[in-house]
């Protein structure tokens, strides 16, 4: 794997993350629920020539060892992430979960970027259609589907653990989020999911924390329901899969974009898992990000 693992203080502990290198503007990548920061090896790669791609893996998350106890500290330590970087306005791009956390930091005003992308990761629904979608992800019944799918709080011993590994990536070609992904990706982000405590690996994120972050207080002042958007000042590229989770709402994506300049749409067609298995397409959007942010300050510098 490219890059160099990093430790990034927050408030309450340390995050970990991966610094891939390079120069020039900051790009910060945050990856969705049952990822890391590995996820966005492929991207990164490609962004490396013209900006300095970081990524990290979340609360809950990776190798990250802090847990989340409430629904907001997951974003809000990007507000710390980005003080310790010591960058002034980076790009934030964000997928699935991840695509949140960067709307949400942004628009608390813990973070002011040059430009954000959300990747597959909008908040479509009103409040209240939105309290009731996590209300739902809290029961048993999504839990042990969490469990069933992705194996989330299991613990396993080195040989479980490498078998578990091995069957992911032998398996990938026919799965509905890694097909098209590369095999040793596949490998590498499965192996980062596991956590060592005491003689046992534990898949992470652990059904808790998801139980942690949808508990979401009715009355936030940021809350993930749509009017979200209107909070944010800055650049907006949504990025939409073709076959994704939202793929069905295009018209309700079209709508956050139409609602203020500066924003854009731009489909491609892939599975949810846009950084995994279209990293060249997607790392070419962030370049265009970044190149149209050297282009305003040089032009601002004039």
């Amino acid at each position: 794997m490219i890059g160099t693992d990093i430790e990034l203080p927050v408030a309450d502990g340390v995050l970990s993350g991966v610094d891939f290198g390079g120069h020039g503007e900051g790009v910060l990548l945050v990856h969705g629920s049952g990822q890391n920061a590995v996820a966005w090896a492929d991207v990164a790669s490609r962004l490396v020539s013209e900006c300095h791609p970081v990524a990290i893996d979340l609360r809950g998350h990776g190798q990250t060892r802090l847990d989340s106890t409430g629904p907001e500290q997951y974003w809000r330590d990007l507000g710390g992430v980005v003080a310790t970087l010591g960058w002034e306005h980076p790009v934030l791009v964000g997928h699935s979960t991840g695509g949140y956390a960067v709307t949400a930091a942004t628009a608390a005003g813990l973070v002011e970027p040059a430009a954000l992308c959300v990747v597959d990761g909008v908040v479509l629904n009103d409040r209240n259609a939105s309290l009731a979608e996590h209300a739902a992800a809290r029961t048993t019944e999504a839990a042990d589907r969490l469990r069933a799918m992705f194996r989330y709080g299991w613990e396993a011993d080195d040989d479980r653990m490498r078998a578990y590994v091995e069957q992911c990536v032998r398996e990938a070609g026919g799965d509905w989020l890694n097909a098209g992904a590369r095999h040793e990706l596949v490998e590498e982000v499965t192996r980062r999911s596991f956590l060592r405590r005491g003689h046992q690996w534990v898949r992470r994120p652990a059904i808790e924390e998801i139980v942690a972050v949808t508990a979401v207080e009715p009355g936030a002042e940021v809350f993930p329901s749509v009017e979200v958007y209107e909070r944010l000042t800055c650049p907006l590229t949504i990025v939409l899969a073709e076959q994704g989770f939202h793929a069905s709402r295009r018209d309700d994506v079209r709508a956050v974009v139409d609602a203020a300049p500066g924003r854009r749409l731009t489909d491609i067609s892939s599975n949810h898992n846009i950084p995994m298995t279209r990293p060249a397409d997607l790392a070419a959007i962030i370049l265009d990000l970044v190149r149209e942010r050297a282009a305003a300050s040089a032009e601002n510098v004039g």
